[in-house]
């Protein structure tokens, strides 16, 4: 099997945004759950992932609560917000328009060169 890829730059909260749509999950269950819908394509360390769900939530996208996870552990269990779900649905727009474009490139056929 390959190796996951790197995240493209500026897509980790974007991605982490869209796994909080679906219900709250603590930091272990997002990075599961992106791992799981890709594949195992993507992969989010922890290095990447805390720093992230910090930064968001700083910013109001997601705000995050203790609970006592299902082995009794103490938590942090976190939710998209109002504000995060009018940010998630501006990336993805961006998305979207980011996908349509590249696409339009890597389907160039007999480019000319030079």
């Amino acid at each position: 099997m390959e190796s996951p890829l790197p995240l493209l730059r500026g897509t980790l909260d974007m991605l982490i945004m869209k796994t909080l749509s679906l219900r709250p999950m603590h930091g272990y269950a997002i990075a599961g759950t992106i791992r799981g819908a890709t594949d195992e394509v993507l992969a989010v360390e922890e290095g990447s992932l805390y720093p992230a769900l910090h930064r968001m939530e700083k910013r109001g996208w997601i705000e995050g609560e203790w609970i006592r996870s299902d082995t009794g552990h103490r938590a942090r269990q976190y939710s998209l917000t109002p504000e995060g779900r009018e940010r998630l649905a501006l990336e993805l727009r961006r998305w979207e328009r980011f996908q349509v474009a590249a696409g339009r490139v890597i389907d160039l056929d007999g480019l000319a060169t030079g």
